[in-house]
């Protein structure tokens, strides 16, 4: 244990010499998570809305106050002719064109259906989704208004009530910030670890340690735990940041958290310390790493459902770290979950990481 001890200490030495390297562990973790909660994000709030109104009628003025009083649209332009509409949107410069057709007002009052278009933009399909709900949401609401007026006891067939649970603002912060806690401490974990270890081989004292009499697992034991221990902190300071700044709710037991953080670090530290043992520059460790990295990140769960990933995507995400923590941190903080929930989750990863931690111990060359 002295001999880890010590080997701990000189990380924490040469970490907090590093002027360059502070920074990059405790300030841009925390920029990034101010940053990405704004910025990652799918929810639609400005929508470019061009309008033709066919009819010009009374009613129709009075459907397109409703969509002027919503503040998701922007109208950037109107007039009666389709051909100006589908030019601003084939030069992106509105999203969607609602098509009110001749007669709008007259089968209104006649008690016809009454024809209203709509194109969307869908080069981005989740967002033209989205939009066309948001627009059918309001032509519902008006169409519900006309008919309260011509039949003032009319009720609907079926009363829907719902409710939210974890997220009752439908916040996307709320969702996102504690996925992206999980990227922050998995960069601190992953590519410290690795890049640590490959910079000893590029300077050259990696052939000092291997003529000690220091055993692999304790050189590899110094090197993961300083790092272990900051990307912790990082937590911490992620968490604080989030209920601070995003009032993002913490309703399972924080000590959970950090367990469970734990025995993941295990997991991503373990993978960073064998991509450096098979490699002898940071450059190469660095691309090794970012090629894993983004694999977990798309298929984490963290922008898109697993659920909607196909069958052979789902099979593969069996190995993704990733997607066990962001689906455990959000059971913890967002529903309140408690270890009986995430136990089998957690002791995959806690098996996973021996496996790893054992790889790059047996794959490190030690020569004496």
């Amino acid at each position: 244990m002295r001999t880890i001890f010590y080997i701990v200490q000189k990380e924490f030495l040469q970490v907090f010499r590093n002027k360059m390297m502070l920074p990059i562990i405790f300030v841009i973790p925390v920029v990034q998570l101010l940053i990405l909660s704004y910025a990652v994000t799918f929810e639609i709030k400005n929508i470019n809305l061009y309008v033709v109104d066919n009819d010009n009628s009374v009613s129709s003025r009075q459907l397109l106050t409703h969509f002027r009083s919503s503040e998701f649209y922007h109208i950037v332009g109107q007039s009666n002719d389709s051909k100006s509409g589908m030019e601003y949107l084939l030069k992106g410069q509105a999203h969607q064109m609602l098509v009110l057709l001749p007669g709008f007002e007259k089968n209104l009052e006649t008690g016809n259906a009454a024809g209203v278009q709509i194109i969307n933009d869908a080069i981005n399909g989740s967002a033209a989704a989205l939009m066309s709900a948001y627009t059918v949401s309001i032509i519902n609401e008006y169409n519900k208004s006309i008919i309260a007026s011509i039949q003032p006891d009319a009720r609907p067939a079926i009363n829907v009530s719902w409710s939210f649970w974890f997220n009752p603002q439908l916040d996307y912060k709320t969702y996102m910030v504690p996925g992206i806690l999980v990227l922050l401490v998995t960069i601190i974990g992953m590519f410290l670890s690795a890049m640590n270890l490959v910079r000893e081989k590029e300077i050259g004292t990696i052939e000092q340690i291997n003529v000690t009499p220091i055993k692999k697992y304790q050189f590899i034991a110094g090197k993961l735990i300083p790092f272990w221990i900051i990307a912790l902190f990082e937590l911490a300071v992620g968490l604080l940041v989030a209920r601070i700044v995003f009032d993002i709710p913490l309703l399972g037991n924080i000590f959970l958290i950090f367990l469970i953080a734990s025995v993941y670090l295990l997991v991503v530290m373990g993978i960073g310390l064998f991509l450096s043992t098979v490699t002898n520059t940071q450059q190469q460790t660095m691309f090794l790493a970012w090629f894993l990295l983004v694999i977990f990140i798309l298929m984490s769960g963290l922008f898109t459902p697993v659920e909607s990933m196909p069958q052979w995507a789902r099979n593969l995400n069996v190995i993704n770290p990733i997607a066990y923590f962001i689906a455990m941190i959000r059971m913890v903080m967002l529903k309140g979950s408690g270890f009986v929930h995430v136990m089998n989750n957690l002791g995959i990863l806690f098996v996973y990481g021996l496996t790893v931690l054992f790889l790059a111990v047996w794959r490190y060359r030690k020569t004496t």
